[in-house]
């Protein structure tokens, strides 16, 4: 697998075949449990104002806008905001979705930003670090964030073997192929998704940050009272943990 992938990649991977694999693959109480640490970790109360980037086919965004809040959406593939849009209609929801690059969030006062599905490690770390600035932005003074990361140095590491996996969700099967690139501390991860006589094959790399790393990017951009979480139970981050939920608030 070359390691020659595009920055951009993620502009062009999320086409309808990768989207509905996800789309099956999570289940309704994964979003709920989520959604629940969002509300509880912010305080947040119906009627917050919140911005989901990127918000792939609006899991979360859906799901909040159901409890009563006012969310935006902003997602790359056109695919996933079409289908929020539409999934959003047939539930007499609210919600404004819009096709924008992750680093292009509207400086609109949110309440809240949020950043799920492990979407934090698709930049290098220019762009990573444009990305929480436009956050920041985004978000009055002392609002919220949540940040949802699988590639953490912490995770990562510990016990990494690279072995190939084959995933399945509904009538679709992935099979993934993942390099550890040190040079560029970096997953690139090769997807071959077959759905029938359909066939998609697509790269992803996914940027490998350690916690320290995370919060000098935060701090840096006027985050404060930054906690890290080993799931949506509130359990603490350790060293080998599966995901790395971040939560912080704007000075």
């Amino acid at each position: 697998m070359s390691q020659h992938v595009p920055s951009a990649w993620y502009a062009d991977f999320f086409t309808e075949l990768p989207n509905e694999f996800w789309r099956q693959a999570v289940p309704p109480q994964a979003t709920a449990a989520e959604v629940d640490f969002i509300e509880e970790r912010l305080g947040l109360t119906p009627g917050s104002r919140i911005v989901d980037v990127p918000c792939g086919s609006g899991r979360h965004a859906l799901a909040l806008a159901a409890r009563g809040h006012t969310v935006t959406g902003l997602d790359i593939s056109a695919e996933a905001i079409n289908h929020a849009g539409r999934a959003a209609a047939a539930a007499g929801l609210d919600v404004a979705f819009r096709r924008a690059d992750m680093r292009d969030v509207p400086p609109d006062g949110f309440d809240a930003a949020i950043c799920m599905g492990n979407s934090f490690g698709y930049l290098d770390l220019a762009g990573t670090r444009a990305f929480v600035a436009a956050l920041a932005a985004a978000v009055r003074p002392s609002g919220g964030l949540v940040v949802d990361y699988n590639a953490a140095a912490e995770t990562v590491l510990p016990g990494y073997t690279g072995e190939d996996r084959t995933m399945r969700a509904g009538d679709i099967t992935v099979a993934a192929t993942t390099v550890y690139d040190v040079a560029h501390s970096r997953l690139v991860s090769g997807y071959r998704f077959t759905r029938g006589a359909e066939e998609v094959a697509v790269t992803a790399l996914h940027h490998v940050l350690t916690c320290a790393q995370i919060d000098d990017l935060l701090t840096g951009a006027g985050f404060v009272d930054i906690a890290h979480y080993g799931g949506p139970e509130g359990e603490p981050f350790r060293l080998g943990a599966p995901r790395l939920l971040i939560t912080a608030r704007r000075r």
